[in-house]
């Protein structure tokens, strides 16, 4: 089930020197790295622009318990050592997602159709029997069925960026199999380089039972379809996601315009 294999890291910059591998070895014995020793799952699943949905990325979630309600996931663009770190993920119960306001609920996603689709997988140790390990992936994707995700990515891999570049990027996720061009061919391709078949994934979780998605989640694809039409990519410099209906903090995230103004 392995498939790191075929990855190659391809940020910019020069090897690590010896001097940096002797220092890295010695902190790794060290330090104390309690946060990432929480982690407790690896997802593999695929995210799309808020600000173009035509563009959809792999994502591996390195994800940890923070409570019962709430998730905390690292996005790396491989299950390698030497991955790029490219987003963050943070998931919350669909209790905590109903006390949040109607702005802020729209800067989040469902995962039922990542779940019941069979597209949305939780990689296995080699070794270990598909069967046995598919029980448990099952059992965990009855819980992340429910769960809300907001996701931002900082380093656009999929466009071949040597370094992380521009604002951070909303992220959503896919809703039905036809939203993003290419998507089936990218999913045979992740399957077959995992192992697994997402057609009999499909198959299993047909009894996970599927909670009412809030009105306000995955707002994108509502939207547009509201007005009978699928979203139109916006510049990357522009902070109205979709139209203008949806924007950043412009505290955090401030335009170019408006960075000029200032």
């Amino acid at each position: 089930m392995s498939a790191t294999e075929n990855i190659t890291n391809e940020a910019q910059g020069n090897p690590l020197s010896t001097k940096s591998q002797v220092l890295e070895t010695g902190a790794a014995v060290g330090q104390n790295f309690a946060p990432l020793k929480q982690i407790c799952a690896h997802l593999n699943a695929f995210h799309v622009y808020a600000s173009d949905p035509k563009r959809c990325v792999e994502a591996n979630h390195y994800c940890a318990h923070l409570n019962e309600d709430v998730r905390q996931c690292l996005i790396y663009d491989a299950p390698a050592p030497n991955a790029r770190l490219i987003g963050v993920e943070y998931m919350i119960s669909g209790t905590l997602y109903k006390t949040l306001s109607s702005s802020e609920r729209k800067l989040w996603h469902s995962h039922v159709f990542e779940v019941k689709s069979g597209m949305l997988i939780m990689p296995g140790p080699d070794g270990l029997p598909t069967g046995i390990w598919e029980e448990a992936e099952t059992k965990e994707m009855e819980d992340v069925v429910g769960l809300y995700g907001k996701t931002y990515h900082f380093w656009q891999v999929d466009r071949g960026d040597k370094l992380p570049l521009g604002p951070p990027e909303l992220m959503m996720s896919l809703t039905k199999e036809d939203q993003c061009p290419g998507f089936s061919e990218l999913l045979g391709e992740r399957d077959s380089r995992y192992g697994v078949s997402s057609a009999q994934k499909k198959e299993k979780r047909a009894y996970i039972e599927e909670p009412e998605i809030h009105e306000d989640a995955d707002s994108m694809w509502k939207e547009a379809a509201a007005k009978g039409e699928q979203p139109d990519g916006a510049t990357k410099d522009q902070a109205p996601l979709l139209k203008g209906t949806i924007h950043l903090p412009s505290p955090f995230f401030p335009l170019p315009n408006q960075q000029q103004s200032n």
